[in-house]
């Protein structure tokens, strides 16, 4: 089954060091008008520098600014945008509140744009633990809240050494800067925990639209043809989930060097049946900007009901059953 598919428009990067504005453009690319119940989004890939919050939060405001100019009604930005990823040490200095001066400025950008944001940072508990979060924002609220449950402690990766794990998968209304004329339900997934199957299973089974996944993949693995490893997984995943699940999936990661590990980039808008309709081909500063059909969702849960035949009396039975042996040892 072949979908209609949105015009897909790239933001160019702005000239300048890493870490600086991403997508002012001089001249907003015309989008195509959107058919009922259609929605553009941005994916920011952008390079944050390490440790440095005020430089990293003036180039989201930019590219808000940019993502809003273009009529878009969210921007995703990568995970830890605000702060760059390989913080170690430095996760308590760059460390927020909700209601820290910053997520203030984000929310401000979000009213007086008319946009919903994604963005990532180190958030800090009332109890003065540190998560690896994302927030939307929309309408100068913060609508949701995840902390990233799977903390990566493997290979090149020490995030369980520095923060603490979220213990949850819900979805929400995600209003989308009120530009959709039909109701959205939305799910973040923060990097890693896309690599476990029972974390969109959760967010399908609490009929989300929409699997946005904010990330900072590094270039890891062998070669297989022109990408690498976790490329090649990535490209697995968020297809294969797409499509078991109907929904859209949109990727967003990050791009530029830390501690000489490079990130890959590679941000993609899957749809409902799993083809990939936008992407950025490499590791460039871009704003991919693309169209969501609200349609395509009917259409694919029309031909593939998947969800409707999901079993998950069964699930619950089995799931018991296995923790009622546990308990037994």
């Amino acid at each position: 089954m072949v979908l209609e598919r949105s015009r897909t428009s790239v933001i160019p990067t702005v000239a300048g060091a890493p870490g600086g504005p991403v997508g002012a453009p001089s001249t907003v690319p015309e989008l195509i008008a959107n058919p009922a119940g259609s929605v553009t989004i941005a994916l920011a890939q952008f390079y944050p520098r390490l440790g440095d919050v005020a430089a990293n939060l003036a180039a989201h405001l930019t590219t808000i600014e940019g993502a809003a100019a273009a009529r878009a009604g969210l921007v995703v930005f990568p995970e830890l945008s605000l702060t760059g990823y390989f913080l170690k040490d430095q996760v308590p200095e760059v460390a927020l509140t909700i209601d820290s001066s910053e997520v203030g400025a984000l929310r401000d950008a979000s009213r007086e744009g008319g946009i919903d944001i994604v963005a990532g940072l180190i958030l800090e508990s009332d109890e003065h633990r540190f998560h690896n979060a994302a927030l939307y924002i929309s309408g100068g609220d913060v609508v949701h809240v995840h902390r990233k449950v799977y903390l990566p402690t493997y290979g090149l990766f020490d995030e369980q050494r520095y923060v603490a794990a979220g213990d949850r998968f819900r979805a929400f209304d995600a209003p989308l800067g009120a530009r959709a004329d039909h109701r959205w339900r939305a799910g973040i997934l923060i990097c890693e925990d896309l690599w476990h199957p029972s974390a969109p299973a959760l967010l399908a089974r609490q009929g989300v639209d929409l699997i946005i996944c904010p990330s900072a993949s590094p270039g890891r693995g062998q070669l297989q043809g022109e990408a690498v490893g976790t490329a090649s997984s990535y490209d697995v995943m968020t297809r294969t989930y797409a499509q078991l699940f109907t929904t859209y999936v949109l990727y967003c990661n990050r791009s530029g060097f830390e501690d000489g590990v490079g990130f890959w980039g590679g941000s993609r808008v899957v749809d409902p049946v799993g083809a990939v309709v936008a992407e950025v081909r490499g590791a460039q500063e871009s704003v991919l900007l693309h169209s969501l059909e609200r349609s395509a969702i009917r259409r694919a849960r029309v031909a593939y009901p998947l969800l409707r035949d999901e079993r998950n009396d069964v699930n619950d039975a089995e799931t018991d059953r296995l923790r009622r042996r546990h308990a037994r040892g």
